[in-house]
């Protein structure tokens, strides 16, 4: 059982003494406002059980000047959400003018009424805020609630219907599906079929490049054959069933296109598969650069990832929230997005 976070741990995050760490949490004797702050991130950053006191007792004192930006995340335990939560932390931190502090909560319920609460209970502490979520009238209602007390929503990864969200940060997902189909075209030999897998439709994003990546198969290649896309629910598990059960009913399969989670489990199946010689290669093409699809790409179980750049996702979100709330109130509300340009990696450039 892991024990939980201590005002020790607190003080090494933040790079100060556990004593100052007391006095921002008792508000024992005075602290500057950065040090604090830092002090505070810091324990919200490692779940530190006392955070959310912190960030309260600097509020009562008044002392609050700066801009507090909220980060609503995915998956505490998944290494791509980890690493999007540092890359918030590390651009907020770059502003230091500006006076902005980042706030990442992660959501391990993604049920949509659950990611609804948890953006209406970050916003009650936070100026701005930018979610990872699925299109869903519970979701719209949260961002729309938001709105109306002045607080501007951007959707991060994944653009959402809702009509009051003030911008969209992200890579674009027409051009992922395309460059996907791209790939498999010219790497897949011969006729054949291609699977597509989702985690969810609700993912418009992910809906976006499965519509993208059959669009482009259609124009430029009539030797593949698609088959029903698989939706894994972003399960590892239930990703690994699917890819086995498509590999047994498919002999012909001659590309593979994970359009968004259960990446883990899909080269999970492939290893299984290539160890036995049950099939040939299937050219494979899936997102984000983590450890599981580097040693993928390096052994030849996967082709193409296309990796999203979570630096500067998170630097432009951070930029981009500032100024929406330098913004009058009475500005029309452009809802812009911010496309920015995806990595591709092969075994050969990682």
């Amino acid at each position: 059982m892991s024990r939980r976070p201590t005002l020790t741990a607190v003080a090494a995050a933040a790079g100060v003494s556990t004593a100052t760490v007391d006095r921002v949490l008792n508000s024992r004797l005075p602290v500057r406002e950065a040090t604090a702050l830092r002090v505070i991130e810091a324990a919200e950053r490692i779940g530190y059980h006392g955070a959310r006191l912190m960030r309260a007792r600097l509020l009562e004192r008044g002392e609050r000047t700066v801009r507090t930006l909220g980060f609503c995340l995915q998956k505490r335990g998944d290494p791509f959400y980890q690493a999007f939560g540092r890359a918030f932390s590390t651009a907020a931190a770059r502003h230091t003018p500006e006076q902005c502090v980042a706030v990442v909560e992660f959501m391990d319920q993604l049920e949509p009424a659950s990611i609804a609460d948890a953006l209406l209970n970050l916003g009650t502490e936070c100026d701005a805020l930018a979610v990872v979520a699925v299109d869903h009238p519970h979701v719209t209602a949260a961002i729309e609630a938001l709105h109306a007390m002045g607080k501007p929503v951007l959707t991060l990864l994944s653009d959402l219907s809702a009509p009051q969200r003030t911008a969209y940060v992200g890579t674009d997902a027409r051009k992922s599906g395309r460059t996907a189909a791209w790939a498999i075209t010219r790497l897949a030999r011969g006729e054949g079929s291609v699977g597509v897998f989702v985690g969810s439709h609700r993912y418009l994003g992910q809906e976006t490049s499965e519509i993208s990546f059959r669009s482009y198969l259609r124009e430029h290649a009539p030797q593949l054959r698609l088959i029903d896309t698989q939706v894994n629910l972003e399960d590892d598990q239930l990703a690994f069933e699917a890819t086995l059960a498509m590999l047994a009913r498919h002999p012909d399969l001659r590309g593979i296109y994970v359009a968004g989670g259960g990446v883990v489990g899909i080269i999970r199946a492939l290893r299984e598969e290539q160890a036995q010689l049950r099939t040939p290669h299937i050219v494979t093409v899936c997102c984000e650069l983590m450890p599981t699809q580097r040693a993928a790409l390096i052994d030849g179980v996967i082709d193409l990832v296309i990796d999203t750049p979570t630096a500067r996702i998170a630097e432009t979100a951070v930029e981009v929230m500032l100024r929406a709330l330098e913004a009058p109130a009475d500005a029309p509300l452009l809802a812009q997005q911010y496309p920015q340009p995806f990595d591709l990696y092969t075994a050969e450039n990682v």
